[in-house]
C-alpha cells in the first residue's frame, strides 16, 4: 500500500468557519492580544474590553500564565505580557525579511496607481533603495536595488526623516549638506523643515521633482517594534501622470501599504503625540 504523503495543511484549510475553528483558543487569543496592546490591565478591564465573562478571562489568563505568556503584577492585580510570548515572537522574527513582506503590497500598489513601487532604508545617512516593482509604462521611474539617494530630495528620504529624532536629523543633515539637484530641491533648513512638518502631519512624503525633474515620487514610513521609522515605500512617476492635485489619493494608498508591512513585520505604529 502506498504510504500517505504527510500534509502541512487538511483540506479546509481555507475554510474559516467556525467549525473549523478553536473557539477556546481564539477566545485566548483574543485575550492576549488585548493583554499585549495595554500597559497593565485588570481583570475586569479584561472582560470588559474583549466582552468575556470574567470567569472565562480568569480561566483563560491562569492558562496563558502557566506558559509564561502573561504575568500579574500583584500590587495593582494588573496583567501584562510575560517572557513566554516574547520568546515566541522572537521566533517569528528571526524569520521576518522586510522585502519579502513588502513584495505583495508593493505589487498591489503598483496595479493600484499604474507606477513603479519602491522599497528604500536609511543607509549611512542617505537612501538605500533594496527593491522595486516596475510599471509596465514605457517612461518609469527606475532606482535598481543597491542604489543610494540623497534624502532631502527622496520621498522615502523624506518619510523617514519626517519621524526621526530632531537629533538624529539634524547630524544628517549636518553630515551630508543640503546638495541642489533641481530648482525645486530644499537647499536651506528651513524650508526642508517646513516640509517634514507637512509630511508627518499628512502621513506621507512628496517629492515635487526636487531629485529629477519631470518626476514626483510619494512615500511613506514602515516602523519597527519600538514604533522608530526603519524602511519606507513609495511610488513614483512622470508629472503627467502624477499631478499634485492627486497626491492625496496616492498618499493615503502608499501609507496604508506602508502600514500593512508594518504590521506584517511585527512594527507599531508611533503615538501620534510622538
Amino acid at each position: 500500500m502506498e504510504k500517505a504523503k504527510p500534509r502541512g495543511r487538511p483540506r479546509s484549510f481555507h475554510d474559516k468557519t467556525e467549525q473549523n475553528t478553536v473557539q477556546s483558543l481564539d477566545r485566548a487569543l483574543t485575550i492576549l492580544r488585548a493583554v499585549s496592546e495595554a500597559n497593565g490591565l485588570s481583570l475586569t478591564e479584561l472582560a470588559t474590553r474583549t466582552e468575556q465573562s470574567v470567569p472565562t478571562v480568569y480561566r483563560v489568563l491562569t492558562t496563558l500564565q502557566t506558559h509564561g505568556f502573561v504575568e500579574i503584577e500583584e500590587p495593582g492585580q494588573l496583567w501584562h505580557v510575560g517572557g513566554g510570548a516574547f520568546r515566541v515572537g522572537s521566533g517569528f522574527l528571526r524569520r521576518t525579511k522586510i522585502i519579502d513582506r513588502a513584495r505583495q503590497p508593493m505589487d498591489r500598489l503598483m496595479r493600484m496607481t499604474g507606477e513603479t513601487a519602491n522599497l528604500g532604508v536609511e543607509h549611512r545617512d542617505q537612501v538605500l533603495f533594496l527593491a522595486q516593482v516596475e510599471t509596465h509604462e514605457a517612461i518609469r521611474a527606475f532606482f535598481p536595488p543597491g542604489t543610494l539617494g540623497a534624502m532631502h530630495v527622496s520621498g522615502i528620504g523624506k518619510a523617514l526623516l519626517a519621524w526621526l529624532p530632531l537629533t538624529r536629523v539634524a547630524r544628517i543633515l549636518d553630515d551630508r549638506g543640503l546638495a541642489r539637484f533641481t530648482a525645486q530641491s530644499h537647499t536651506d533648513l528651513a524650508s526642508l523643515s517646513a516640509d517634514l512638518i507637512e509630511t508627518r502631519a499628512r502621513g506621507y512624503a512628496v517629492d515635487d521633482q526636487e531629485r529629477a525633474e519631470g518626476m514626483r515620487c510619494v512615500a511613506a514610513p514602515i516602523f519597527n517594534a519600538y514604533g522608530e521609522p526603519v524602511a519606507g515605500l513609495s511610488i513614483s512617476g512622470p508629472t503627467f501622470r502624477i499631478d499634485l492635485t492627486d497626491t492625496a489619493r496616492l498618499g493615503a494608498l502608499v501609507r496604508a501599504a506602508a502600514d500593512e508591512v508594518t504590521e506584517a513585520t511585527g512594527g507599531r505604529l508611533p503615538d501620534a503625540k510622538g
